[in-house]
C-alpha cells in the first residue's frame, strides 16, 4: 500500500522512507514490515491477580487494534521490538484462548518477537502460535531490531522499553501529554502500543527530535518546543 494513502508522518531513516503511524506503530513500505513496541499483553490480568482491581479487556483491545493495522498495512511481516507478554500472571486461558484465535486469523503473515526485559519473565509466547522469538539485536535490512534503546555500530537500531511521552505547553498554563517516537544519531525508540501501559517523559537532548501522538495523527515538534525536562 501507498505510504501517501495511510494517515501518518513520513520520515527518512538509514536511508528508508519510513512511516510513523498515530496507531503508535512503525511501518516500512519497501520492506513490508510493521514494527510493534511494548504490547504488554495481559498486563491488566496481572493486576487483577495480584489483588488490583482493574477493568479486564484490554488485551482483546490491543489484538483487536492489531487487527486494524494488518488489514490496512497488508504487511508481510510483524517484527514485535519486545514485551509481547507482560508477566506469568498474564498468561491466563482467557488470554491464552483469545491469542491463539488472533494468530489463526493471521496463519499466514510471518512474525518475530525480540525478546525484551518482560519477556524474559513472562516467558516466550507458545510455540503454537508461531512466533519466531529472537534476542536483540536482530538485523534486518539497515535496521537492528531491539528492545532497549541503545546503539550499533552498522545499523540503525528501532527499539522500545521506555515508552516515551512528551509534554505540549500552551497558553494559560494547559499542558497536554502524548505518547511520542524519538529520534536521535542512530536510533529511534517507538512509543508503547500497548493499553494500560503509562509512558515516561524523555528529556530532550542535543540533536533528539520528538514526534507526537494524537488522535489520528502524528507530527513532528519543532525543535524549540520539546518538552520540558521532567517526569510527568
Amino acid at each position: 500500500m501507498s505510504s501517501a494513502a495511510i494517515a501518518g508522518c513520513p520520515v527518512e531513516w538509514a536511508g528508508q522512507s519510513l512511516l510513523l503511524l498515530p496507531d503508535r506503530a512503525l511501518w516500512w513500505p519497501s520492506g513490508g514490515v510493521l514494527f510493534i513496541a511494548d504490547l504488554h499483553l495481559g498486563k491488566a490480568a496481572t493486576y487483577r491477580a495480584l489483588g488490583q482491581p482493574v477493568p479486564g479487556g484490554t488485551t482483546q483491545e490491543n489484538l483487536d487494534r492489531v487487527d486494524a493495522l494488518i488489514a490496512r498495512m497488508a504487511p508481510t511481516q510483524i517484527v514485535f521490538l519486545g514485551d509481547f507478554l507482560h508477566a506469568v500472571q498474564a498468561r491466563t486461558p482467557t488470554m491464552l484462548a483469545a491469542l491463539a484465535a488472533w494468530r489463526a486469523r493471521h496463519a499466514r503473515l510471518g512474525m518475530t518477537l525480540v525478546r525484551g526485559n518482560h519477556d524474559s519473565r513472562a516467558g516466550d509466547p507458545p510455540p503454537s502460535l508461531d512466533i519466531a522469538v529472537v534476542d536483540e539485536p536482530f538485523l534486518l535490512g539497515p535496521f537492528a531490531c531491539c528492545h532497549h534503546p541503545q546503539t550499533h555500530p552498522t545499523h540503525f537500531v528501532l527499539a522500545g522499553h521506555v515508552h516515551p511521552a512528551c509534554r505540549l505547553h500552551g497558553p494559560g498554563r494547559d499542558r497536554l501529554r502524548l505518547p511520542c517516537f524519538v529520534h536521535e544519531a542512530g536510533h529511534a525508540i517507538l512509543p508503547a502500543f500497548g493499553e494500560f501501559t503509562g509512558g515516561w517523559q524523555v528529556p530532550p537532548a542535543p540533536g533528539r527530535r520528538f514526534y507526537g501522538v494524537g488522535g489520528e495523527s502524528v507530527w513532528a515538534l519543532p525543535p524549540d518546543s520539546t518538552p520540558a525536562q521532567r517526569r510527568a
